[in-house]
């Protein structure tokens, strides 16, 4: 293990971070909202904690190697989460305690959205702005991480994408090339939120909440300005920028570099993974529209298809955005709805849940079991498009799931015993280990009223999901840590 390097690449990444600060800080000595000190003070101390950091190792350069990886992707969400709530614990408004602060931090960065803020339209718009801005960083963090770092590190089957990402391809250590695969990532998230901001002001947002909503719609965070997130402006324009967006977001971002640099759509018509996200967005849009037509939900039925379309693309998506309490639809939907966020957005994307690519894996490998069990002797490949998957790949995906459901069922159970019904409990893991943000239940509306042993858990839930799960899993075991 180097730990001069990992010390050294942490102490510049606090560095960078505390420049975030600079943003909401200027906005609030603008607007007079009252919270300059705050951003001041915790722009000085996470500025002073990475010079620290980095300046006993500023000379350390060597090329980071596998291990060191798997320290260093763990390290960056929980230094940037720790770090992320000073701000939240120095404002006046809203006063948030150490385990709230860190809860909303952590939603932010890890782009998940759930909330322990209620009477967001009075926050000051220096803290509304903060919020937005943790969500787009983490989001910018995880397209990195997805499509250059967890290719190499094999992370539940996700090495699957290393010949399509743009950077270090086929290489097993993170090598500089990195540097280049980030900054083509960055010229295309940039490119979408902007655009996505123009988009919603055309639609009919200010310019602040269109570029507060771009924000957490590229990052598929779900944060907003206001309490009843898109049903505040009830406008299906803005709805409609919204599933535009929220669907790009969902897709593989090497697809939208490969894309971009061929200048042809070719590899979005040719990818299994995106035709498969496409058709279940359809199919569960059809579902959630038509009964809610059919249960007179909504008297007409242009009304139930605009809101079944886009919860559905929200939800399914991970992005967590709501037009209605869709909490309180009848019979099945909201459980069909939380069912979908499990399988989520696609590899390489800005989405959680399982990912597209894993459930299309899990289906074709069933499938084959099916035919094996009539040809006992069959050779049946698993194909997706023209590359045939080797076995290591799908035990990959096979390890994953059963992990996740290992580790899901774990945090279930732990919080029934902090006192939360099941119903409550169940998709409060889910919202957050899929990075989805709103639940069921109690949790529905907001986080705030649960225990703080119940938002720590989920604050774990929520890196998790981030992570992989394997990313956190590799960390505790002994053999990685031996020489």
């Amino acid at each position: 293990m180097q730990f001069a390097i990992v010390q050294r690449i942490l102490g510049l990444l606090l560095t960078v971070f505390s420049l975030t600060m600079i943003p909401p800080l200027a906005l609030s000595i603008w607007f007079q909202d009252g919270m300059a000190q705050a951003f001041i003070s915790a722009f000085a101390l996470i500025l002073s904690s990475g010079l620290l950091l980095w300046l006993p190792v500023q000379w350390a350069r060597r090329e980071l190697r596998l291990r060191d990886g798997f320290v260093v992707v763990l390290l960056f969400w929980v230094a940037l989460s720790v770090c992320g709530a000073v701000p939240f614990m120095l404002a006046g408004r809203p006063h948030m305690s150490l385990t709230d602060a860190v809860f909303e931090s952590v939603s932010g960065l890890t782009t998940t959205g759930a909330t322990v803020i209620s009477g967001i339209d009075t926050l000051p718009i220096s803290i509304l702005f903060y919020r937005q801005l943790l969500q787009w960083l983490g989001g910018m963090g995880i397209v990195v991480l997805a499509v250059a770092i967890l290719p190499m590190l094999g992370i539940g089957g996700m090495q699957l994408y290393r010949a399509e990402t743009p950077g270090p391809m086929k290489d097993t250590k993170l090598t500089p090339r990195i540097t280049e695969t980030a900054k083509a990532l960055w010229y295309i998230y940039l490119g979408l939120t902007v655009l996505c901001a123009v988009a919603y002001w055309l639609a009919g947002m200010d310019s602040f909440d269109a570029i507060a909503h771009s924000f957490s719609t590229v990052s598929i965070g779900g944060f907003s300005t206001h309490d009843a997130s898109h049903g505040h402006f009830n406008s299906p324009y803005v709805e409609a920028v919204g599933v535009v967006f929220m669907v790009l977001a969902g897709m593989n971002f090497a697809l939208h570099f490969t894309a971009w640099r061929s200048f042809s759509m070719h590899p979005y018509t040719k990818d299994a993974e995106l035709r498969t996200y496409l058709f279940l967005l359809m199919v569960i849009a059809t579902i959630t529209s038509l009964y809610l037509y059919a249960s007179e939900t909504f008297p007409t039925l242009g009304g139930a298809i605009r809101h079944g379309v886009f919860q559905t693309v929200s939800i399914s998506t991970t992005t967590g955005f709501v037009t209605s309490g869709y909490d309180t639809w009848p019979s099945f939907l909201p459980v069909l709805l939380l069912f979908s966020s499990f399988i989520g957005g696609c590899a390489g994307s800005t989405g959680g849940g399982l990912k597209v690519i894993r459930v299309l894996l899990l289906f074709r490998q069933g499938l084959r079991e099916i035919v094996r069990l009539i040809h006992p002797y069959a050779q049946v490949p698993i194909k997706v498009g023209n590359m045939t998957l080797s076995s290591r790949v799908l035990d990959a995906v096979w390890g994953f799931f059963g992990t996740y459901v290992v580790v899901f069922s774990i945090m279930l159970l732990l919080l029934m015993a902090t006192g939360l019904d099941q119903v409550t409990a169940f998709s409060a893991v889910a919202a957050s280990i899929n990075n989805l943000g709103p639940g069921l239940g109690d949790v529905s509306a907001h986080y705030g009223d649960i225990s703080s042993a119940a938002k720590w858990i989920l604050c774990l839930a929520m890196i998790l999901g981030r992570l992989e799960i394997f990313t956190f899993l590799v960390i505790l075991s002994p053999s990685f840590w031996r020489t």
